[in-house]
């Protein structure tokens, strides 16, 4: 019997110890993402474009604030490269960051408040992949949040605003 239980006693610790090592390597992990979008705020407000497209994976969709920003990769380095090359970046400051990663530790999606001082409160939603040991960017979404007291309006607004 005294054999039985000290078994079992080995297996409890040795299980803690395992869930335990698991919760610090996701915090790990979520602190390695949220350097990523750190880093890729500060280099867009930078114009470090080469350090800012890094940050992506090469299959990366960008989707900006208007309804046809739906860029590859490649088509925002188009949009983008003018700009930086100009030294004409763009500034974020995050405000609140929540990060969530998959039971695979291969797969991570994000939400952020963001402040920007042209469109003051923004939100900024997306998710990354593990390539080659490194976290990347495969979706960006940049949005406003509208304030449902004003919804029906701003709707309108929209659905009356010329196409380009």
């Amino acid at each position: 019997m005294k054999g039985i239980l000290s078994v079992f006693v080995v297996v409890a610790v040795i299980g803690c110890l395992s869930v335990s090592a698991f919760a610090v390597a996701v915090e790990e992990e979520k602190a390695n993402i949220d350097a990523v979008l750190t880093a890729l705020h500060d280099a867009a407000s930078k114009a470090d474009g080469e350090r800012y497209f890094s940050l992506y994976a090469d299959n990366a969709i960008f989707y900006g604030t208007d309804s046809t920003e739906r860029w590859t990769l490649d088509e925002f380095k188009e949009w983008a490269i003018p700009y930086f090359a100009k030294g004409k970046g763009w500034t974020y400051t995050m405000t609140e960051r929540n990060i969530y990663l998959d039971a695979d530790g291969n797969t991570a999606w994000f939400d952020e408040r963001l402040m920007n001082e042209k469109y003051g409160d923004c939100r900024g939603t997306g998710a990354l992949t593990m390539v080659d040991g490194q976290w990347k960017i495969v979706q960006y979404n940049l949005t406003f949040p509208v304030p449902n007291s004003i919804a029906l309006d701003v709707i309108q607004m929209i659905k009356e605003a010329p196409s380009e």
